[in-house]
């Protein structure tokens, strides 16, 4: 029988990470795509820490509505949070087809709850497009770069945009 020894690169932490907007300047960046609420996102995949299969979250206390809970992630308590609801959009159905994609920002640790994974994309630069502002207000917004993939637009989110401040104090201490 033959074993086969896998290994993975880790990145040395010789300073904060590039945030996934952050493309400038890059040949190619590395994104996690996936659905949510019917459409196409991605973030850096250097911000994802695991993606893991759905489980009920225990409910938050006076959370806000996109916040579904906590669940247990070997043996810290993992924040999670509804990212259509976060984007404005309709909750998330419970469905066992559903996963968390644990991201990092920093030294905060959160769950997403997204409708499934799609791929790894390596768009190059001249692929990525800035998104439109419609008003002055927007600014705020969750992405601000995008790129097509068999002609379906995919945002890339903001790591540091879509974590609430609210979850500091529970995500951090798994961090």
């Amino acid at each position: 029988m033959t074993q086969i020894e896998a290994t993975v690169a880790v990145p040395e932490e010789a300073g904060p990470k590039p945030d996934a907007s952050d493309v400038t300047g890059q040949d190619r960046i590395e994104l996690l795509t996936f659905r949510c609420g019917g459409r196409g996102f991605a973030v850096n995949i250097m911000d994802v820490r695991e993606i893991r299969s759905w489980s009920e979250p225990t409910p938050l206390p006076h959370a806000p509505p996109f916040m579904k809970g906590m669940v247990n992630l070997r043996g810290s308590v993992l924040p999670v949070m509804d990212l259509a609801q976060r984007l404005g959009q309709p909750p998330t159905q419970d469905d066992p087809r559903n996963v968390i994609i644990v991201i990092q920002n920093g030294n905060r640790v959160h769950g997403l709850l997204v409708d499934a994974v799609s791929d790894i994309v390596h768009p190059t630069d001249d692929q990525l497009q800035d998104v439109p502002r419609v008003n002055a207000e927007d600014g705020a917004g969750m992405a601000d770069r995008l790129f097509v993939v068999d002609d379906k637009m995919i945002q890339i989110l903001s790591t540091s945009r879509i974590l609430p401040e609210v979850s500091r104090p529970f995500s951090e201490a798994i961090a």
